[in-house]
């Protein structure tokens, strides 16, 4: 009898970790891995190399450091679409891909909310090529001030203040006094905007922390604007509405971290989705293709406690890996498979390299103890999906200063 065939489909934090517990399972099964890239990235720290306190590299480590070759296929490839009947998956260069239990965390893409102007105009922090991009235009933007003379280059404009916002502009903010010597431009020029729909900031927070590190970064020089929804993005502006009338910010850099959404190939695979992401049973299996795991940014799971979706965060899609572990050994020898429960380890927001906000336990932290706690969580889920090899190699160490 020929083996069931398990394919994995992206190598983000959940998909990797589900990976790595295949691995250790012995499974009498064939399994594939399938992602664009050969290596993985910490999408949470997307914003350090953005704003250039990391290389690109520090982020990153290869597949090969975590995938046994003996055990896992691995295929470099783009996935197009996910085809239930037949139970295949188109890739982008090869043959289809057929499979009997499919495991889908395909991550997240930006979400412009068919705001005009968003793709055509700003800057996204998605993947690596894009936070290097944004890297490369702020710093291009900021050396072309000494020829230009012109105040826009120095104007930095950041859409929305969700935690990719505010630790965006942590690590902006550290930086620009380096960037000043480097690049020769007037510091006490530099113009930081904010600008956000909502009217509370950081509302996972309680207020006492969210609004210690919003005044952390008002100290340091950015302007928050509340409660103002973006209606365009124009070429060097972002037009805003407050109260009745329109206004303008303008600016040479524009970063887009408004909000993100599921993988497009959900919705284009004709899954009942909602902004790319498919309400999964309590095994995490797709209603009535139950061969089908989602996990991450392309699911949504109710948190019972307040009929919510939890948040779409790296520490929900490692344990959201790990039931998927069991279910799929469940599935394979034919027991029922359990259901997905989550108790949150804490929140951690960091405000620069040595600066950070924390609940954890019930118990808040701020400044420095919190931003060692953050450094903590980041080598903590090196090791959940990497190795003790690749910890010693990209961990954050820096713990005294």
């Amino acid at each position: 009898m020929a083996k069931k065939k398990i394919v994995v489909l992206g190598a983000g934090y959940g998909g990797l970790r589900v990976i790595k517990g295949l691995q250790k399972k012995h499974l009498d099964a064939e399994i594939v891995l399938v992602n664009k890239n050969s290596y993985h990235y910490e999408a949470t720290y997307l914003h350090e190399v953005a704003a250039g306190t990391h290389d690109s590299d520090k982020i990153c480590f290869d597949l090969k450091q975590v995938v046994n070759e003996k055990k896992v296929t691995f295929i470099q490839d783009t996935v197009e679409k996910i085809n239930k009947d037949s139970k295949t998956v188109s890739l982008q260069k090869g043959n289809d891909l057929s499979y009997d239990y499919l495991v889908v965390a395909l991550g997240f893409e930006s979400e412009s909310f068919n705001i005009p102007g968003v793709e055509e105009n700003s800057l996204c922090l998605v993947d690596i090529p894009t936070a290097t991009a944004a890297r490369k235009h702020l710093e291009a933007q900021l050396a072309n001030y000494a020829t230009s003379k012109d105040v826009n280059d120095l104007s930095i404009a950041v859409c929305g203040a969700g935690f990719t916002s505010i630790e965006y502009l942590g690590e902006l903010t550290n930086l620009l006094p380096k960037l000043a010597k480097k690049y020769g431009f007037p510091l006490e020029q530099v113009k930081i905007t904010c600008i956000e729909a909502m009217d509370k900031l950081l509302p996972m927070f309680p207020e006492k922390l969210s609004n210690y590190a919003i005044d952390k970064l008002k100290t340091r020089g950015v302007t928050f604007c509340v409660g103002t929804p973006i209606k365009e993005i124009k070429s060097g502006a972002v037009v805003y509405q407050k109260g009745e009338q329109l206004e303008e910010v303008a600016a040479n850099t524009i970063i887009w971290t408004t909000g993100v959404k599921g993988s497009s190939v959900i919705e284009g695979s004709g899954f009942d989705a909602r902004r790319g992401r498919v309400m999964v049973n309590e095994d995490l299996t797709v209603p009535s293709n139950e061969e089908i795991f989602m996990i991450g940014d392309v699911s949504a799971v109710m948190n019972k406690e307040n009929n919510r979706p939890y948040p779409t965060t790296a520490q929900i899609a490692l344990k959201q890996a790990d039931t998927v572990v069991v279910n799929l050994e469940a599935k394979l020898n034919n027991k029922a498979t359990q259901a997905f429960s989550f108790t949150s380890a804490g929140t951690v927001c960091s405000i620069g390299d040595n600066e950070a906000i924390a609940e954890v336990g019930g118990k808040h932290f701020k400044g420095y103890l919190a931003s060692v706690m953050k450094k903590g969580v980041a080598d903590k889920s090196l090791l959940q999906v990497g190795s003790a090899n690749v910890l010693l190699k990209k961990g954050r160490f820096d713990f005294y200063h």
